[in-house]
């Protein structure tokens, strides 16, 4: 892998790290207990969801 193809995909990454953060942090309390979402593990999640660790 080319180094501007790798830097691509990292900021790639980021950016769907950062939407997917976004978006479950802004999610009503409601439908987050629903899924048994704990709102201040967003970061966890996203970061699982996106670069799956």
């Amino acid at each position: 892998m080319s180094l501007l193809t790798t830097i691509q995909t990292r900021l790639r990454q980021r950016a769907a790290f950062r939407r997917t953060k976004a978006e479950l942090e802004a999610m009503p309390l409601d439908v987050a207990i629903d899924l048994d979402i704990y709102k201040p593990d967003a970061a966890r999640i996203a970061e699982q969801a996106v670069y799956g660790r």
